[in-house]
């Protein structure tokens, strides 16, 4: 199993619309890298939901429910579609009760070299097991294997 952090602005997309929704595709991704690691995800991968720009914080985890696909939104623009955009559709599976804040990421030493600080500007990025796991920690969440 792989993991993954996310990122989407919670006034644009935040957790409760995506708990709403209960499913989601996950697209608009147009960043090389971000790209790539949409095509890297695999079903069952385990995703931190981080809200960016207003109360920057990880709020919930994901799971990727199905794999990487053309994204739709490019389908009849070649000009995009010549890029590979894809997307893949993720499922809530639960809500930190108190979210894990960006001050406090920064402040742990074990997580100095996170991408979300290292590539801070990246919206779809991997998680090594240890990070995923301190930061459930920091939330609090107890997930089933």
């Amino acid at each position: 199993m792989n993991y993954w952090l996310v990122k989407s602005e919670p006034d644009v997309y935040g957790w409760s619309h995506f708990v709403e929704q209960g499913r989601a595709v996950w697209d608009g991704v147009r960043n090389y890298q971000a790209r790539n690691n949409l095509k890297a995800m695999q079903e069952g991968d385990q995703v931190l939901f981080y809200h960016s720009v207003t109360r920057p914080g990880v709020v919930g985890l994901a799971k990727v429910v199905k794999t990487a696909y053309p994204d739709p939104t490019v389908a009849n623009d070649p000009a995009q579609a010549k890029f590979g955009w894809v997307v893949v559709e993720l499922e809530p599976m639960m809500a930190f009760g108190q979210p894990v804040t960006l001050a406090q990421i920064k402040a742990e030493p074990m997580l100095a070299q996170i991408g979300l600080i290292k590539q801070s500007r990246l919206s779809v990025m991997p998680i090594k097991p240890d990070e995923f796991e301190l930061i459930l920690k920091m939330a609090h969440a107890h997930v089933a294997s």
